[in-house]
């Protein structure tokens, strides 16, 4: 099932991907909490995806990304303790709600692939407000949360996104 799903995603970003309208990427970073507050100290990652506009207040995608979290580093006496990097590879479906012209609500949901060794993945849900700050340029903040077997992964994040505008066929 969990297989089938990320076929899913994956075949339709690359049919969004060929036709480049829509195509955003993004960067994000930010600070973990809650469970893997002791062993994170930041989040950094990036993001690929396509959204539909389904008409002037509702957009409708797929997305991509990576996430890596950073280890900390902690020394007791003599002994330094060495947490690993903590990856994922978020795979979902976007939905952005416009109420006005240059701020938006909106999240993606879908399966964040663990990457790492000893990391199963899980449950990916990414809620997120965001504004314009150009016609092509968003800045967004979200709560990106993980539901792994026996933890949850949960960071909050600011990032930039940037929309390759489409081409005008005439």
């Amino acid at each position: 099932m969990k297989q089938g799903i990320l076929t899913l995603i994956c075949i339709a970003l690359g049919v969004s991907l060929q036709a480049q309208k829509g195509f955003k990427i993004g960067i994000q970073g930010g600070i973990p909490i809650g469970d893997f507050n002791d062993r994170v100290g930041v989040v950094i990652g990036g993001e690929l995806g396509y959204v539909w506009p389904l008409g002037e207040v509702l957009d409708l995608g797929v997305t991509a990304g990576f996430l890596n979290g950073f280890p900390e580093k902690y020394r007791e006496e003599t002994v330094t303790n060495n947490f690993p990097n903590v990856q994922f590879i978020p795979l979902g479906a976007a939905l952005r709600i416009w109420p006005s012209n240059s701020f938006f609500v909106g999240g993606d949901i879908g399966q964040a692939v663990g990457i790492n060794e000893g990391n199963d993945g899980g449950l990916f849900y990414r809620p997120q407000l965001g504004f314009l700050m150009g016609p092509q340029t968003q800045l967004n903040f979200s709560y990106t949360g993980i539901d792994l077997d026996d933890a949850r992964w949960a960071t909050i994040t600011m990032g930039v996104r940037y929309t390759i505008a489409p081409k005008k066929n005439y």
